[in-house]
């Protein structure tokens, strides 16, 4: 609609009295932003960017203006792009008069240049589009015919980038070098030199020479973004392709200020070579074949929005809109309280479709957003100060081992339906459907190199990234490395780098769904041809060592730990003396492979999981004889295993995995034999020589398989509904149910086949069902274990040998008490029975047997507490002696004691006193440093109850 002048009249009016006044410039925003909408104005407003601009340039060129300027762009009331064009034909001819128009006119460049979402989705961008063309000429520069939005916002971004280089030029002298001596854009007005002298006077003095240098320098810098810039290259990239002849002679004078540019060379933030590589670097997005997009195409790309659609999937708060489900599911699977019996790989592979399929997203964004989750992922955990210690491992695994098998085995079920389809009908080949997949995740590890800043690498893993950088460096090169060498630091290229993508691609190269072509992309290799190494390095690796035929020597077994296996062949032939070794060799062997390998082995991670898994399942041997299980000759071997997978990282890494249901299926096994033997029989461990009991594999094993499941929820959790009820979370029948499901699903068909081609052939998994009728100590335990929680304590019936090891686990716990009493089992008093030094030898009973007798000791322990027959720091040491003794009774106090405390029957203990100091004294100073820590994250708290304070502690 037409507008009146007299409400331009008040705008100006209104902007003069805010300069005057030298107002908030959001308040004025907020009334002129009433005012235009009383009019009907529709907003952004072209006319109100001309009015604006010519308000400023150059009659009131004050700060105040500027920010008023600034205000209107931030608000939506003018566009910024029409704002930038009007500015561009005032401000940088004039730039040498007005040098700190010039600056404030880089920093809206800055600020508003790089976003089009809001000027695209604006009703007038076709309208702002025209009156740009009609400010700038881009039409005529350009000769393109068809003045069509995208094809103007194309040449627009290139006409910033082209002025504000011949203005660097220009500046430093260099311009008259150039083949054409003089700028299309520098020339048209420099008569305005003369506005606004007496106004507005910026005499040239040093100060103004010095922010000339600093004008120059930051017109450079900002060239640089616009070429790095995601958004900002692929337009740039459409100019290349489709303008040849003019892109040609803006490298031309690229390459010059390249060659003599001092405030280039003397730059803190770029460097010539950064130039030169953007230049010629042909990463941009839309054609990564390097075939050139005729001019056909390019109407049709910007005609159809697939612009809009880039931008709003590569910048800011779309992009994370639209993979913002991955990035919730990768941090619930860092939650290490929770172990899951099904695998990320198949549930991310869920997600990965279901997200393609509703935004519509081609492969190769898709495994993108896959890829920055991941990495999002990696930063978060490696500089968390949350927890007790780093979750850095199990991320890495997250982004190198487990999204590497989704990719992968998406594109093994698409190669498994071409088959199929293939099989069923011979003569439809689909050959348009072939290789998409691939060809998406090449894409995608190209696009992949322009996120510098999620690429950097833990420091724990910086060395094994530089590796990497190096290997594809003396690829390139023409130099090659024998299987079995590694580069040390002296080896390596000056300036060989690596990051988290090199380690990305090292991981399909190893699973071979990539070639060593990827390290001819352009940009993967940062190291110049001079800088590549003279010799090959000669200093062989333990592995290669170990597959040379090398014995395992201490200094070899120390280098096997420590460093991960890089491929299948090393990983089977650790476990090739795992079984077949002798007896210290299977010990080493199995600490090796629960070393690095494990933590680290990223390209074979899931084979190494399943070596341990079968170790612990060791067959029964053809000589063997007696009721006594098989399984107790391979005690060591079994411990070894049981302490190296026990970690918080190695256990949530076989939950990423989805194999803890098959390692629960090996646990039980060996707790029900290790729980059932009497531990007459020990076991010296080398080098140590430290003795290992039935008693000590029992309790590891048992303490495993129960992380695997949610036994370290309180009865009151089930109450509050915060997990599912008794006997419908997971258990072990579940446990059970879900391994036998698990080796049923491998079975004859085409994806089935293509999984089991990836797996060692060495490798041989039991698939015959087990249920937990086959562990009758470990299903009487757990029905035990159910009561307790969910109903009273029963009594303990006397003369019983259950009763007998109730008054023996009572002695071991307070054999120090000595009051001259001779307490009993029964009321308020403990028993001694017939003298506690020889209360250790009367336990030398099967575990199972203590476990069964422990709830009763505690109940009774808790009965003398309440009737004052013993203190609770005498109640805390007896349950240490207790847990001392045997590790897997904790299981039993923690599930007892839970259920005491739900059930609220016992009156609370004075737990002050001398020996045990009240913790008041010291709550003042806690409650100081817990604020302390929350005032870092932004949270300011009232200061509370010592009381509250102290639940806070407990909890």
């Amino acid at each position: 609609m037409t507008v009146s002048s007299s409400v331009w009249d008040s705008v100006l009016e209104h902007t003069m009295s805010a300069q005057v006044k030298n107002s908030e410039p959001h308040l004025w925003a907020i009334q002129l932003s009433s005012s235009l909408n009383s009019a009907g104005v529709d907003l952004p407003s072209l006319e109100l960017a001309r009015l604006l601009v010519s308000h400023i340039c150059f009659d009131n060129h004050v700060p105040i203006t500027w920010k008023l300027l600034e205000k209107a762009l931030s608000l939506n009331l003018a566009p910024p792009l029409l704002v930038l064009a009007l500015l561009s034909t005032r401000v940088v001819p004039n730039r040498k008069l007005h040098p700190a128009a010039y600056r404030l006119y880089m920093e809206l460049v800055k600020r508003h240049a790089f976003s089009f979402s809001a000027l695209i989705n604006a009703q007038n961008y076709q309208m702002t589009m025209k009156s740009i063309d009609d400010v700038v000429h881009l039409s005529q520069i350009f000769g393109v015919q068809l003045c069509e939005p995208g094809i103007l916002l194309v040449e627009f971004v290139f006409s910033i980038v082209w002025q504000l280089l011949d203005a660097s030029l220009d500046d430093e002298g260099l311009l008259e070098q150039s083949l054409e001596k003089n700028s299309r854009w520098l020339s048209r007005l420099q008569d305005m030199e003369i506005d606004g002298n007496e106004n507005f006077s910026e005499k040239r003095n040093e100060h103004h020479e010095g922010l000339h240098k600093v004008n120059t320098t930051m017109a450079i810098e900002l060239i640089e973004e616009f070429l790095k810039n995601k958004v900002t290259s692929s337009i740039l990239y459409l100019a290349r392709q489709n303008m040849p002849s003019h892109w040609g002679g803006f490298i031309e004078r690229l390459q010059l200020l390249v060659v003599h540019s001092t405030a280039l060379r003397n730059s803190k933030h770029t460097t010539p070579d950064a130039f030169l590589q953007l230049t010629s670097d042909t990463h941009r997005v839309l054609s990564r074949e390097g075939k050139t997009i005729s001019h056909h195409e390019f109407h049709a790309v910007m005609f159809s929005g697939s612009l809009k659609s880039s931008v709003g999937q590569c910048h800011g708060a779309s992009h994370s809109a639209v993979w913002l489900p991955i990035d919730l599911f990768l941090e619930d699977t860092m939650d290490g309280s929770l172990v899951t019996t099904t695998s990320a790989v198949e549930n991310l592979i869920s997600l990965v479709k279901a997200l393609q399929a509703v935004n519509r997203t081609t492969w190769h964004d898709t495994f993108l957003g896959l890829w920055i989750a991941a990495l999002r992922l990696v930063q978060r955990e490696r500089n968390t100060s949350e927890g007790l210690m780093p979750r850095v491992d199990t991320s890495l695994s997250m982004l190198l081992s487990i999204t590497t098998l989704v990719v992968t085995n998406l594109i093994e079920e698409e190669e498994s339906e071409l088959i199929d389809e293939t099989q069923q009908n011979p003569a439809n080949q689909r050959k348009e459907k072939q290789g998409k997949l691939q060809k998406g995740l090449i894409t995608s590890l190209q696009l992949l190199g322009d996120y510098e800043g999620l690429l950097t690498p833990p420091q724990s893993v910086s060395s094994i990234a530089n590796q990497a950088a190096a290997k594809a460096t003396m690829f390139i090169s023409g130099l090659t490395v024998r299987n079995g060498y590694s580069m040390s630091i002296n080896d390596m290229p000056v300036n060989c780098s690596g990051n988290l993508r090199h380690l990305i691609v090292e991981a399909f190269i190893a699973r071979n769904m990539l070639d060593t072509s990827a390290y001819l992309w352009p940009g993967y290799v940062n190291a110049r041809a001079n800088q590549v190494p003279r010799g090959v390095p000669s200093q062989t690796t333990g592995w290669s060592s170990l597959m040379n035929g090398s014995p395992l020597t201490p200094s070899m077994i120390n280098i096997l730990v420590s460093t991960p296996a890089s491929s299948l062949p090393e990983v089977e032939k650790i476990y090739e003396i795992a079984v077949n070794g002798s007896g210290d060799e299977k010990i080493s062997a199995a600490a090796i492979l629960c070393g690095a390998s494990f933590v680290r082995g990223w390209n074979i991670q899931e084979h190494t999981i399943l070596f341990i898994i079968n170790l612990m399942s060791p067959p029964v041997p053809a000589d063997h004889s007696g009721t006594e299980s098989h399984l107790i000759n391979y005690a060591p071997l079994l411990n070894v295993l049981l302490v190296g997978i026990s970690s918080v990282d190695c256990v949530q890494i076989l939950s990423l995995h989805g194999l803890v249901p098959l390692l629960a299926g090996a646990l039980m096994p060996i707790c029900e034999a290790f729980g059932s033997a009497v531990p007459e029989v020990s076991w010296t461990l080398p080098p140590t020589g430290e003795e290992l009991s039935c008693h000590a594999v029992f309790s590891n094993a048992f303490t495993l398989l129960l992380r695997l499941w949610r036994f370290d929820h309180s009865p009151l959790d089930h109450v509050l509904g915060d997990i599912p009820p008794v006997g419908s979370h997971l258990s072990p029948e579940y446990l059970l149910l879900v391994r036998n499901s698990l080796l049923a699903s491998f079975g004859p068909s085409t994806r089935s086949q293509l999984k089991l081609r990836r797996y060692s052939k060495i490798l041989s998994l039991s698939v015959e069902p087990v249920f937990m009728d086959s562990f009758p100590n470990l299903k009487l335990w757990y029905r035990k274990h159910l009561e307790c929680i969910a109903s009273t304590f029963s009594g303990l019936v006397h003369g019983t040998p259950v009763h007998q090891i109730v008054d023996a686990l009572l002695n071991l716990m307070f054999r120090r008490i000595n009051r001259g009493v001779q307490p009993s089992t029964s009321g308020s008093s403990l028993s001694s029975g017939p003298g506690a030094e020889d209360a250790q030898a009367r336990l030398k009973i099967p575990a199972w047997d203590i476990l069964e007798a422990t709830p009763f000791a505690l109940d009774a322990a808790l009965t003398a507490c309440a009737h004052g027959r013993l203190s609770p720091r005498e109640l805390a040491t007896g349950l240490k002696d207790l847990a001392d003794f045997l590790p897997a009774s904790l299981a039993t106090i923690v599930s007892y004691f839970s259920a005491e405390v739900t059930r609220g029957i016992w009156k609370p203990a004075s737990m002050n006193g001398t020996d045990w100091p009240s913790p008041a004294a010291n709550l003042s100073s806690v409650e100081q440093q817990i604020k302390k820590i929350l005032a870092a994250t932004g949270v300011d708290v009232p200061s509370l109850s010592g009381v509250l304070w102290l639940h806070f502690l407990c909890h």
